[in-house]
Parts: structure tokens; C-alpha cells; sequence
């Protein structure tokens, strides 16, 4: 059940693959799952908010890096032009309105420097990690996490 304060989620997210230019990716690890490993996700927050928007919300909420700053500039995220379509596991049905029972979500690849201060929503993410990508790959515990991480050196162009 929603309330006014609580809408439905927007069955429309985000998977932004963090790496550095040697193809280091930043894992972190969920709070509410203990050893479930991922890349920055995230719903959109309105239907007007574009993927980028959501792309750069979702990174500072969750790393605290900041997209357009510059040590990060707006160049380094990339639409990987990817995207998921999968079953929204029904114990999360409940955050989606009724009848909502898949999610699209988009891919998009961010360059940061290795040495980016990280610093997570704790009520989130426990702990982070920067694991070359194959490692990085077998750490994620979603399918779809690990496939677009398995992508990186055939869509990461170099440069930011």
C-alpha cells in the first residue's frame, strides 16, 4: 500500500557501471542483503526526469561522487545504450503500482579517477570495493549487473 508520501515507484531505472580508465569497477555492497554486491541502480524519481538525471542522482546518493564536478566531468557517464527488461521479484511488487510486474532498466558506463573519495548512503551500502572487471563480474549478484560489467572493455571508447 502507498501513501501520499510514498508513491508508487516508476518501473523505469538505472545501472551506472563505475570504472576507472583501467577497467576497475566499484562494487558496493546492499545493506538490507548482506554479500549482495552491485554497481550504483536507481528508479526514476518522476516520470520527467530524464536517465541522465536519474544516472547522476543515483551516484551521489550513493557514492557521494559528483557527475559534472571537475574531477567528474558530465562527459565521463555514458549511455551505454543498453537496456533490461526483467520480473520485478515479488517481494518488491508491494513499491510498484498494481499490475506493475516488470522493470526496464538502462545502462551507463562512468569514468572516475581511482582515487575518487567514496563515501556511501550508510542505510544503503555497507561497504565498498574496486575489483578489476572480470572479478567485479562474478562478485555482482544480479545477472544483468555482471553481464553489462562483462561489456566494459568492449564499450568503455577510453578518455572521458
Amino acid at each position: 500500500m502507498t501513501t501520499p508520501s510514498r508513491p508508487y515507484k516508476i518501473p523505469e531505472s538505472v545501472l551506472v557501471v563505475i570504472h576507472t580508465p583501467a577497467l576497475e569497477v566499484l562494487l558496493i555492497e546492499r545493506a538490507d542483503h548482506p554479500g549482495f554486491w552491485q554497481s550504483v541502480t536507481g528508479s526514476k524519481d518522476t516520470a520527467g526526469e530524464t536517465l541522465l538525471e536519474t544516472c547522476v542522482r543515483e551516484v551521489a546518493e550513493e557514492t557521494g561522487i559528483e557527475v559534472g564536478s571537475r574531477e567528474v566531468p558530465a562527459a565521463a557517464l555514458r549511455d551505454w545504450r543498453l537496456s533490461n527488461v526483467y520480473e520485478i521479484y515479488p517481494v518488491w511488487r508491494h513499491r510498484y503500482a498494481p499490475g506493475v510486474t516488470h522493470n526496464t532498466e538502462h545502462v551507463f558506463g562512468l569514468t572516475v579517477p581511482r582515487d575518487i573519495a567514496i563515501r556511501l548512503a550508510p542505510r544503503e551500502h555497507l561497504r565498498h570495493v574496486w575489483l578489476p572487471y572480470q572479478e567485479a563480474a562474478d562478485r555482482c549478484f544480479s545477472p544483468s549487473n555482471a553481464e553489462a560489467v562483462l561489456q566494459l572493455p568492449r564499450l568503455w571508447q577510453g578518455g572521458a
